[in-house]
């Protein structure tokens, strides 16, 4: 079966796509019988081509984009292509959306899942703005017109975290769950712990590219709380509104507050904790002192980790990269195999 791709942005995370589409499609064709054209690539700084009935190539593509070239050098490409109009144009059946993340607004995100759930398109997205705050209306539209909203890629990138619990964790109760979340905040907290400041941690993290320029959706907590609702909606059915949850960020910690910690036999960490009490729901984000015999303890860095509560397994945590180019596009990679298993009613 072949499916009809656009890609909406083409940064980072779209290039890592591209990349593993490129490098696995005969694998793909012959593990699971996936096969597929793009038939429009959209980026707001680099433009666009819409090749409806037709297929772009992307190492092509790729080739021009990362010699420094723009979509818009592609032949054929259009100067006067948009987003909406991609979604519209191009006769796509699955919208790769990974624009850019507002989590105040969550637009032109939203907009851009609307738009294709209604024409019948299927949706996956990297991008946690639709997924944390428009999550229930995208998929309450998605059933209403027969296709997938799927957000694996918005919580740990490519480490199963959302699969993982609604898949091989089908038929346990999770009753809670708590994680590591943010990989720029956990690098932070584990250079302060060799000895460094909380500023020249920040510094360091920013050279490495882990913080952006401005880090406050990070190191104020914004970032993993928007993973924390999403989580929160999918696994426990509870909505919650991002400027209601409790939060707060590391910027405040200091040495002494380290050594403090490790007087106790403990470490901290940014938490994402979410508990179901009875028919309530609670969620927070917070630095938290971890004793150092929890997993969590452990994890140094900027890796990941998350913690479910589940009534059979007890405590499970899976662990892994929870950003990076490669890393995101192959959680899109799965959610796209996920679509083509239903649609072809062919098992993964």
């Amino acid at each position: 079966m072949k499916h009809k791709l656009a890609l909406l942005g083409f940064g980072n995370v779209g290039r890592g796509l591209a990349r593993l589409l490129v490098e696995k499609r005969e694998e793909l064709k012959r593990r699971y019988e996936f096969e597929y054209n793009v038939v429009g690539i959209y980026d707001i700084n680099m433009g666009g081509v819409c090749a409806a009935g037709g297929d772009v190539d992307l190492a092509r593509m790729l080739k021009i984009v990362e010699g420094g070239g723009l979509i818009s050098d592609y032949p054929g490409a259009s100067d006067n292509l948009n987003a909406l109009g991609l979604i519209e144009m191009c006769g796509a059946d699955v919208l790769v959306e990974m624009t850019y993340t507002d989590l105040e607004s969550g637009q032109p995100a939203i907009s851009h899942c609307r738009q294709a759930l209604g024409g019948g398109k299927h949706v996956v997205t990297s991008n946690k703005g639709p997924a944390a705050l428009a999550r229930k209306e995208l998929q309450s539209l998605a059933a209403a017109n027969n296709v997938q909203f799927r957000f694996e890629g918005t919580v740990m990138s490519g480490t199963p975290a959302i699969n993982l619990s609604t898949g091989c964790l089908a038929g346990a109760a999770i009753s809670g769950f708590k994680g590591i979340l943010n990989g720029t905040t956990n690098y932070i907290l584990t250079r302060m712990e060799e000895g460094g400041t909380y500023d020249a941690a920040l510094a360091e993290a920013q050279r490495l590219g882990y913080a952006e320029a401005d880090p406050t959706g990070d190191v104020e907590g914004w970032d993993a709380l928007g993973k924390g609702v999403i989580l929160a909606g999918t696994l426990m059915g509870a909505d919650f509104k991002m400027d209601e949850v409790p939060r707060r960020g590391i910027s405040h910690l200091t040495p002494e507050d380290i050594e403090a910690a490790r007087a106790e036999g403990k470490r901290w960490k940014l938490i994402v904790e979410c508990r179901r009490d009875g028919s309530d729901v609670s969620l927070r984000c917070a630095p938290m002192k971890v004793d150092l015999a929890d997993p969590l303890a452990a994890i140094g860095g900027a890796t990941n980790a998350l913690t479910f509560e589940t009534d059979v397994l007890g405590p499970v945590t899976v662990v892994g990269a929870g950003a990076g180019r490669v890393e995101t596009g192959y959680s899109i990679l799965i959610d796209l195999l996920w679509i083509h298993s239903a649609a072809s009613n062919r098992p993964l």
